[in-house]
């Protein structure tokens, strides 16, 4: 587990031993599941437990933020 950004309490994360397509993890008070690239290209919410609404749309909107950049360091640690 690899923590690639951290911003307002939250951290994002891409495991090492994970599968595609690609994605990372999103910590707070509860976690959420981030696809990368979704429809249209745009990061997609695959799920989340234990995160408020509000939080939810605060973690894709720094996913949507740092796309490009966490889609980089996907590449770097799967190939």
């Amino acid at each position: 587990m690899i923590t690639v950004h951290r911003a307002a309490g939250f951290s994002v994360v891409i495991f090492t031993n994970d599968h595609a397509p690609a994605h990372v993890h999103v910590f707070k008070d509860g976690e959420a599941k981030i696809n990368l690239a979704g429809p249209g290209e745009a990061p997609e919410l695959v799920w989340a437990v234990d995160m408020t609404r509000a939080d939810i749309r605060r973690a894709m909107a720094i996913v949507s933020e740092q796309r490009d950049r966490l889609l980089a360091r996907w590449n770097e640690i799967h190939g």
